[in-house]
């Protein structure tokens, strides 16, 4: 796959980017300091901003198509590499539950960024989701892909939907994740240069040894508190949009409205939005539909 020479602030003499950035127009590219980590980001456009939360195992690549839609509506667009993915560096390999939401706070103070809209998917929509609930002042609407609201009901119906979760609480280095971004969490086939891009970064050992401290220390304790219904106790006050694709299951409609029945009694302001002919990687499927319902959000919700 051709890769791009990308405009960037990292240091001069620091070295290049390893493995070389995957190929998208028109982005920047710098690391920003925070302590203890150092955050590769990604941005494109002008304006207002809005942060995008990437899912897994992809990194800011993910919204190459998404991010300068909403960029030429007049918005500044901020894909971030979260720790442990892409090209981010931190110091401590340890992650706990809110590990990616400090980070995140922190880079928010450090770019001067109060309160932008935030679009997430899979693994990052539950850090865009703990920001919702305990810095709501932080953020202005929220976009949220593939994830149901943390205030969903337990249900055996949904026991499919994380049946992607063992191989990675149990993931030895080296092992591969190409299946990850095959049937069933795609409609169609992904291109072999996109899988390529999206699983570049595990070449790096810190990376690739992420796999198992995000899913133990982050990803099944925020389930469990989910399903104790921690959720439910709290109000979501951040107007907030679920994006679910048609082809994503166990996550159809008739499941929602099972396992969400209510939303006004959890949240002030929530809506569903169901794109056609998409799976779990949204922004893969269909990265118009997802960038035409981020933008009507934005308008109807800020």
């Amino acid at each position: 796959m051709t890769t791009s020479q990308p405009r960037t602030t990292r240091p001069e003499g620091a070295p290049a980017w390893s493995p070389p950035l995957p190929e998208a127009p028109g982005f920047d590219h710098r690391v920003v300091e925070t302590s203890g980590l150092r955050t590769h980001v990604a941005t494109v456009g002008d304006g207002d901003p809005v942060v995008m939360l990437h899912g897994f195992p992809q990194h800011w690549w993910q919204w190459r198509d998404v991010a300068p839609a909403i960029a030429a509506r007049g918005y500044r667009v901020l894909c971030p590499d979260l720790r442990g993915a892409g090209w981010t560096e931190a110091d401590d390999p340890r992650v706990d539950r809110e590990t990616r939401l400090h980070d995140l706070l922190a880079l928010l103070d450090a770019l001067e960024v109060e309160r932008p809209h935030v679009v997430s998917h899979d693994m990052g929509a539950i850090t865009a989701m703990q920001l919702t609930y305990e810095h709501p002042e932080r953020v202005r609407t929220a976009v949220q892909l593939s994830v149901p609201p943390g205030f969903m009901r337990f249900s055996p119906r949904i026991l499919p939907g994380f049946r992607h979760l063992p191989p990675f609480v149990w993931h030895r280095p080296g092992a591969s994740l190409r299946g990850v971004l095959a049937e069933p969490y795609v409609a169609h086939p992904m291109p072999e240069g996109d899988v390529d891009a999206h699983l570049a970064p595990l070449r790096r050992p810190e990376v690739d040894a992420a796999v198992r401290p995000l899913t133990r220390g982050m990803i099944l304790p925020e389930g469990l508190r989910m399903m104790r219904g921690t959720y439910r106790r709290r109000r979501l006050t951040v107007p907030t949009l679920v994006v679910l694709g048609r082809r994503d299951r166990p996550w159809t409609e008739d499941v929602m409205g099972r396992v969400c029945p209510d939303p006004a009694r959890y949240a002030d302001r929530l809506a569903f939005a169901y794109v056609d002919d998409a799976a779990h990687f949204i922004a893969d499927d269909a990265p118009a539909a997802v960038a035409d319902l981020a933008l009507d959000w934005f308008d109807r919700a800020a």
